[in-house]
C-alpha cells in the first residue's frame, strides 16, 4: 500500500524545493548527516553552493539544483537534472514558499502574484514531473509543505492562507489517485517557526519553533507509515483545529481578541 512506503536512503535521493533558508535548508543538512544525496533546489546558486560545501563534512551529501519554481520549464528541466545526477527521486519535499502580510485594506496586487506563483503553482510545476517519474516506478514519497494558516483565515495571511488552503484540498485530492500508482503523499502543516518570512509578522507566536525544532517533527512524520498529516505543535494545532468548529461568530471574535486586532484602526 503506497501509505505505508517510508522512502529510504537506498531508494535513491530526496528532492528538497525552497532550500537555501529556513526549514528547507535545515532539512537538507539534516538528511545529508543521515547519509542522503540530496538535491537542493532554490532561485541562489550562491547559497546552494555555500549548502553543498557544508556537506562535506557529513555522511551524505547534497548537489545544488538551481531553479525558479514558478517556471514550468525550470522545474521539469530540475527534475531531470536531479534524475540524472543524485539518482532516482525516492522522496520529493516541495517546500518553496514566500509569506508577504496583507493588509486587507491596504494589498500589494505584485506580492499577491507572487504568492500564488511560488506557493501554489509552483507547488504543482515541481510535484507534476515527479508524478510522472514515481508513477513510472510505482513507488515514491511526496510531501508538500502547507502550513496551520490553511485551517481558517488569519489576519495578515489573505495571500499567504489562501495558497495554504488550496495546497491542503490538493493534496488531499491527489491521495486517491496516487495511492492507485504507488505513490504515497503527505501535507506538513507547521506553526510558526523562526524563519526570515515570519520575522515580520505583527502578532504574537505562539509556540514559535527553530527551524531544527521544526525538522525533528518533519522527519519524525515522514519515517510514520500511517500518517498523511503532519502537523505541530501539537498543542497549538489542537487548539487550532478546534477554532475550525467553531461558528463563524465565535471564530471572528476570539482570532480578533487573540491576535490584537480588536484593538486595530482602519
Amino acid at each position: 500500500m503506497s501509505d505505508k512506503y517510508v522512502a529510504q536512503s537506498a531508494d535513491g535521493c530526496v528532492w528538497i524545493t525552497g532550500a537555501s533558508s529556513g526549514i528547507g535548508r535545515q532539512l537538507a543538512l539534516s538528511f545529508a548527516s543521515d547519509g542522503w544525496t540530496v538535491a537542493a533546489t532554490a532561485r541562489s546558486q550562491d547559497k546552494l553552493d555555500a549548502l553543498a560545501g557544508e556537506s562535506a563534512k557529513l555522511s551524505g551529501k547534497i548537489i545544488a539544483v538551481p531553479g525558479d519554481v514558478s517556471s514550468r520549464d525550470e522545474m521539469r528541466s530540475a527534475c531531470e537534472r536531479v534524475e540524472n545526477e543524485a539518482g532516482p527521486i525516492a522522496l520529493l519535499v516541495a517546500n518553496a514558499g514566500v509569506y508577504y502580510p496583507q493588509d486587507g485594506l491596504n494589498n500589494n496586487a505584485d506580492e499577491w502574484q507572487k504568492t500564488i506563483d511560488i506557493n501554489l503553482t509552483g507547488t504543482v510545476n515541481t510535484i507534476l514531473p515527479v508524478i510522472d517519474t514515481m508513477k513510472a516506478r510505482r513507488r515514491g514519497q511526496i510531501a508538500i509543505v502547507s502550513s496551520v494558516a490553511g485551517y481558517r483565515g488569519l489576519p495578515t495571511s489573505a495571500a499567504y492562507g489562501a495558497t495554504k488552503a488550496a495546497l491542503i484540498n490538493m493534496a488531499e485530492a491527489l491521495k486517491f489517485d496516487l495511492d492507485l500508482a504507488g505513490i504515497r503523499i503527505q501535507v506538513i502543516n507547521p506553526g510558526f517557526v523562526d524563519t526570515p518570512a515570519t520575522k515580520s509578522n505583527p502578532f504574537p507566536m505562539p509556540h514559535l519553533l527553530s527551524p531544527e525544532e521544526a525538522v525533528a517533527e518533519i522527519r519524525t512524520g515522514l519515517k510514520h507509515p500511517n500518517k498523511f498529516e503532519i502537523a505541530f505543535p501539537a498543542a497549538f494545532v489542537r487548539q487550532l483545529k478546534l477554532l475550525q468548529t467553531l461558528p463563524y461568530g465565535l471564530y471572528f471574535k476570539l482570532v480578533r481578541k487573540s491576535t490584537g486586532w480588536s484593538k486595530k484602526q482602519a
